[in-house]
């Protein structure tokens, strides 16, 4: 690598926007380690009004990581597109180059954002941590919601002719330039839909969406927020995009 890149990469201002409603169990955990990876990342909590105190324990990490350490704090649980939306709008707003995106809960693996980051500092304007791109990566899953999951990324790409192994992932980085090209307010799915809409959007408007194989952990501690109405959302809510495309321009 040359002199050159190097200045470049550290000149580059990454930010991880995570959503949090109940995580108590795994928020100080998560935020020290990303704090601790050897790329400099800046964190967005996107705080849903957490009954379990989890908004007070990133305010007294704030006073420890006061210039890297930020929250919006929201009046109740307003969904998963909500959230991310919401700091999407915050990341440009603040001028942060690469933005991602992750769960609390350690299902992803906070050490896989810098591969991540080094897709977005290559060729790839959206970065995808991709549980199918090299097998079926998932441990500790149910076979019926690996299967559920799996065949919904199948259904995605017939419906949309993206060629996304893993078309619902919630692991992934964005260009900024990606994001001011989106208009973010017309983004219509809210749950996992939302994660297929922002992909598909993306694509259609020309960017390059690279697949970067992870391995996905189911969540230790703290409950689950998957509901079969998000996946029926999903269902029906990719025709309803579809068709909305023809109509569009990009």
């Amino acid at each position: 690598m040359t002199p050159n890149k190097k200045q470049n990469m550290s000149a580059t201002k990454n930010l991880v926007i995570i959503p949090t409603y109940n995580e108590k169990e795994n928020i100080e955990r998560m935020i020290r380690k990303v704090f601790s990876l050897p790329e400099a990342f800046h964190i967005l909590i996107i705080e849903d009004n957490s009954p379990d105190g989890t908004a007070s324990i990133v305010k007294k990490l704030m006073d420890e990581y006061s210039d890297k350490l930020h929250i919006v704090e929201r009046k109740g649980k307003l969904g998963l597109g909500t959230a991310y939306l919401t700091g999407f709008k915050w990341a440009l707003e603040h001028g942060y180059d690469l933005i991602c995106e992750m769960d609390a809960d350690f299902s992803h693996n906070p050490d896989d954002l810098l591969k991540l980051i080094a897709a977005c500092q290559d060729k790839a304007d959206v970065a995808i941590g991709s549980r199918y791109i090299s097998g079926i990566n998932v441990i500790n899953w149910p076979l019926g919601r690996v299967l559920m999951s799996y065949f919904a990324s199948v259904y995605v790409r017939f419906v949309t002719r993206m060629n996304i192994m893993d078309t619902t992932a919630g692991f992934k980085c964005y260009k900024k330039e990606v994001l001011s090209a989106i208009n973010l307010e017309d983004i219509r799915l809210k749950g996992y839909g939302f994660q297929i809409e922002m992909k598909f959007t993306a694509w259609k408007h020309g960017f390059n969406l690279v697949e970067v194989p992870i391995i996905f952990t189911d969540r230790q501690e703290g409950t689950s927020k998957m509901s079969g109405g998000i996946f029926n959302e999903a269902l029906w809510g990719v025709i309803k995009m579809k068709l909305r495309s023809f109509f569009k321009k990009y």
